[in-house]
């Protein structure tokens, strides 16, 4: 007897919760299983703290809002809401952990199914989860001021948030549509970062135009409003402002154009998961290429004092950062922070001038810690990248320790370079930073640098993760990797500020730099040593480490 359709697809979203539940539980089996749960444990934490308080802000807004008359003002909270929900699992990539849904389509999946589980992974987003609270937060606080609006509240809350839910997973589609293909994913990954680049220059340009001209500046802001009032935050804060004074006809107008708006995201969703769900095939596979018998070979890079497996890799790690161009703009980032420092609203504490203005001295520091940092993703997790072809590291004669001095070297030229440029970046923007405030700084690198390095090797090789370029909304780390990765860059951040501050107290930084090279002796040998013995740590962690960047 055949059974229901529905029936059957309960048992397929059963069965799939089931083996996500047998694949989380016998992941604590192991060493890091119990370390990735501490650390998702931690990092929820503290998005608990964080939703709690925004909770809280969100509640008594809308109280303040309602029962002062003004539930149109509903739109200032809405609007953030929304704004989190859709940017924040772009730009913190770290604590998002999106399961790969495509690997379900290897089974007898129905296509609703297929969907359902789909919108049931997003749900888990830590983004999902801080928008349906505070969302929760805004229908109490309406609910405390107005009790007869709180049911009218609650649904269109419920549209407001299945469309977010929806307009969430349709970019996440969308972009692994276009990341799929290498041309299309460089573009993307230009117009990303530029994107977030722009974002620093909102409040140069605001401050700029408000000084300007007031008038012209609260006109185009008034002209803003009813563009709001036509997209869901606003459409949402209508339908309820509308019901508040008893306009139910034109709330419910309000809440249908919202209901239309998730309908045709959901529409645009499902453009894209059918042809998932169908087989699409987006490989960029070409035809073989013919080449010439007697075409001449090409001779590898050659550094005197390092073997051919260190020089080798080295050429491989540049020329793969050369050919992306999103990785070659994140470089950037120092030079761009500094200009921002100077353009924007930290100047314009300027009866004296801006932070940097009144203390040169601490720019070209600050902008080599900096400069620092932005190699976390490279340094942290090094064989990311190399994925299956990770085996043929140890298919080769090669020694893991010739493979990982390479990455770092690679790492090290990319930081002396940024360090460089911010060194001129400041000289132009601000002040020559001093002899000793240049050579304490380079101290202070000598110090930090290291310590990234060794922890940064270890954590390649004990919690690897394989970095898929076309995948978008997942991690690109795992979690433990970004917790240790984050204290270390505190404690080192610590340790540098302190080094200052007390060679501040006693009038020279030559005090810092001497520090400094005491404390770089020290991690560099501690470098030395792991590094000596990482043959038999990566021959030890071989079955881990293939597994794990091998996986499809």
């Amino acid at each position: 007897m055949e059974r229901h359709p529905t029936t059957h697809r309960r048992s397929q979203l059963a069965a799939i919760a089931w083996l996500r539940w047998r694949l989380f539980s016998n992941s604590l089996r192991t060493t890091r299983g119990k370390l990735e749960l501490v650390s998702r444990i931690l990092v929820s934490l503290a998005f608990t703290l964080l939703g709690l308080g925004g909770a809280a802000g969100m509640a008594l807004g809308a109280y303040y809002f309602v029962s002062s008359g003004r539930p149109q003002m509903l739109a200032l909270l809405l609007w953030p809401v929304c704004i989190f929900w859709q940017g924040f699992p772009l730009m913190a990539t770290a604590f998002t952990n999106n399961p790969d849904s495509s690997e379900l389509l290897h089974f007898p999946l129905t296509y609703r199914s297929y969907f359902l589980v789909r919108l049931a992974y997003g749900s888990l987003d830590p983004a999902t989860a801080l928008g349906g609270l505070w969302s929760l937060a805004i229908l109490l606080g309406v609910g405390i001021a107005h009790p007869a609006l709180l049911p009218w509240t609650a649904l269109v809350l419920l549209v407001f948030a299945a469309f977010n839910l929806l307009f969430m997973q349709m970019i996440f589609a969308w972009v692994e549509r276009w990341l799929a293909q290498r041309r299309t994913r460089e573009i993307m990954g230009v117009l990303f970062v530029l994107v977030m680049l722009s974002f620093q220059l909102i409040a140069p340009l605001t401050d700029h135009f408000e000084k300007k001209s007031r008038p012209q500046f609260r006109h185009f802001v008034d002209g803003l409003k009813p563009v709001q009032g036509i997209l869901p935050p606003g459409l949402a804060a209508d339908a309820i402002a509308q019901s508040a004074r008893s306009q139910f006809v034109t709330g419910f107008s309000s809440l249908s154009l919202l209901t239309a708006f998730a309908l045709l995201i959901g529409y645009f969703l499902h453009i894209r998961l059918v042809a998932q769900y169908r087989g699409e095939n987006l490989s960029e596979a070409g035809a073989r290429t013919v080449y010439e018998k007697d075409r001449p070979l090409r001779l590898g890079w050659n550094f005197p004092g390092f073997s051919q497996t260190v020089a080798a890799v080295f050429e491989k790690e540049i020329r793969y950062l050369s050919r992306s161009g999103p990785m070659l703009l994140t470089l950037i980032m120092p030079i761009f922070i500094l200009v921002v420092f100077r353009l924007g609203p930290m100047s314009h504490v300027r009866q004296s001038g801006g932070f940097f203005v009144r203390s040169p001295n601490t720019a070209f520091p600050a902008a080599a810690a900096y400069a620092l940092l932005v190699l976390t993703n490279l340094v942290y997790n090094s064989f990311g990248g190399d994925a299956a072809g990770i085996q043929f590291f140890y298919a080769s004669p090669a020694r893991f320790r010739d493979i990982v001095l390479a990455k770092n070297l690679t790492h090290a030229c990319i930081l002396a370079m940024e360090t460089i440029l911010s060194w001129i970046a400041v000289a132009l923007l601000y002040a020559p930073p001093t002899f000793s405030v240049t050579i304490a700084s380079l101290a202070g690198l000598l110090f930090a640098a290291p310590v990234n390095f060794t922890v940064g090797n270890l954590l390649s090789i004990y919690s690897p993760k394989k970095l898929d370029y076309a995948a978008f909304g997942r991690q690109r780390a795992s979690q433990t990797t970004v917790l240790i990765s984050l204290l270390v860059q505190i404690v080192v951040v610590g340790i540098g500020v302190g080094v200052f501050a007390f060679a501040h107290y006693h009038g020279s930084l030559w005090i810092a730099a001497a520090i400094f090279l005491i404390l770089g002796a020290i991690t560099c040998t501690g470098y030395v040593v792991v590094l000596r013995r990482f043959d038999r740590i990566a021959l030890d962690r071989r079955e881990t480490l293939v597994a794990e960047l091998c996986r499809a």
